[in-house]
This record gives structure tokens, C-alpha cells and sequence, in this order.
């Protein structure tokens, strides 16, 4: 086999370009969407979004392939999210409320086994969810778990773990920026090397001035350190 011909496989990558073959949902943001493989949010895989505090538009970044999402026969499930999700809000950016589940663990030890139970389950297009762990083995089974589930798997990290390596698929950097702005980073990618900032304005959705997609009620059980039990 020559080397014109290896070039020619589809499972070979060439540094610089990007995997064509991924399978992934849009984005939404044309921009972010040229950067991602595949075009946008990696199916059967782990995405992590990595921030220095809640409430900068890193769920309003998710909305558009969150709608289309809701518009098939599987659930968008949110895990423990640290506030409640603001009804109208999700509803104004073309959520379908009937495909929303909302998964609060019984106990804090509960949260990563609901996340993994989710994405594992096959009847979840997307899963959110908030852990502040720093456990390399627990999120290794989160992103085996997305693979074995085809789903979406969103996890909302603080900043400070940037530096700390990570079996997650794709992971992203946010800061806010003036308005509804957003500077997206990407740290890590299948096929390609990180990247940007990349600066994006998010709109905003709901009734009124709202310009979040939650509440101001925290459920109190937002960020979960926990083991398998």
C-alpha cells in the first residue's frame, strides 16, 4: 500500500484538518460551528464547558442544538442543575417542554450515578449536568458512558480545572464579554488542535428582560462531588 493510498482512508487524519466524518449537532453559531469536528457538538461523546462563574450565556450557547434536540423522541435530561430552569425562557428559544426531564438525586453521593445512568440509558439525546469533581477515572466513564448512549454529554466545570487533564471528547473555555457576548476557547478536540478565542453574541430568550434560562432559585444541589455506589 502506498502512501497515496493511505491518504485516501477515511479513518486516517492529517494534522491541521479537521475529522469530516464525526457525527455531531449543529451548534447553531456558524462560526464555532467551523471549528468543531463535524460541525458542531459531538454526538456519543463528552463536551466540557469550562467557566469561571454561572450566569455568563453558557447555557444560552447550547439553546439552538437543545431545540432541535427536543424536537426528537428522546430526553433532554439536566442533572442536578445548581438553579431551577426558567420555563419560558426555554420555551422562548424553542425548547419543547414536553422532552425536559429534571433528575434531582436523592443524595449528593447519587450525582455522578445519575449522569452516567442518563447517558448510558439510550433514551437521552443530551445531559446536562454541574460536578465540581477532579476525578479522571469517574469522568472517563461519563464519556464511555455518552459513547455506549449516543448522547450529548454537557458538563458545566469551574475554570479553575482548565489545566487539569481529561478524557472528554471537546472541551471549551468561556468568558463573558461585554453585552451578550461570549469568548469561546477550545481546549481540546477530536482532529485538531485548540484554538481561538472565538467571539460570539449570544442572544437572549424568554419574556421581558429575562436573560437567563434558570431562575434565581438554586435547588441546592447544583454541584455534586460524589463516587458510584
Amino acid at each position: 500500500m502506498n502512501l497515496d493510498t493511505v491518504l485516501q482512508r477515511a479513518d486516517v487524519w492529517r494534522g491541521g484538518r479537521l475529522s469530516a466524518t464525526a457525527d455531531a449537532v449543529a451548534s447553531g453559531f456558524a462560526e464555532l460551528d467551523t471549528v468543531l469536528p463535524g460541525g458542531g457538538w459531538p454526538r456519543g461523546a463528552l463536551t466540557e464547558i469550562l467557566m469561571p462563574q454561572h450566569g455568563i450565556g453558557a447555557l444560552r450557547l447550547l439553546v439552538p442544538a437543545l431545540a432541535r434536540l427536543s424536537r426528537d423522541e428522546r430526553w433532554i435530561c439536566w442533572v442536578a442543575p445548581p438553579y431551577i430552569p426558567y420555563a419560558p425562557a426555554l420555551v422562548g428559544a424553542g425548547i419543547d417542554l414536553s422532552r425536559v426531564l429534571l433528575v434531582h438525586p436523592g443524595a449528593h453521593q447519587d450525582g455522578l450515578w445519575a449522569v452516567e445512568q442518563s447517558l448510558r440509558s439510550g433514551t437521552c439525546s443530551a445531559v446536562l449536568a454541574w460536578p465540581t469533581l477532579d476525578d479522571r477515572t469517574a469522568l472517563r466513564r461519563l464519556q464511555l458512558a455518552a459513547e455506549a448512549g449516543d448522547a450529548l454529554g454537557f458538563l458545566f466545570r469551574p475554570g479553575r480545572l482548565v489545566q487539569r487533564p481529561s478524557p472528554a471528547a471537546l472541551r471549551i473555555q468561556l468568558q463573558p464579554e461585554a453585552g451578550n457576548g461570549l469568548s469561546v476557547s477550545i481546549l481540546k478536540r477530536r482532529g485538531g488542535w485548540a484554538c481561538g478565542p472565538i467571539h460570539l453574541e449570544v442572544p437572549v430568550h424568554g419574556h421581558g428582560n429575562a436573560v437567563a434560562l434558570h431562575s434565581h432559585t438554586a435547588t441546592g444541589t447544583g454541584s455534586f462531588q460524589s463516587q458510584w455506589q
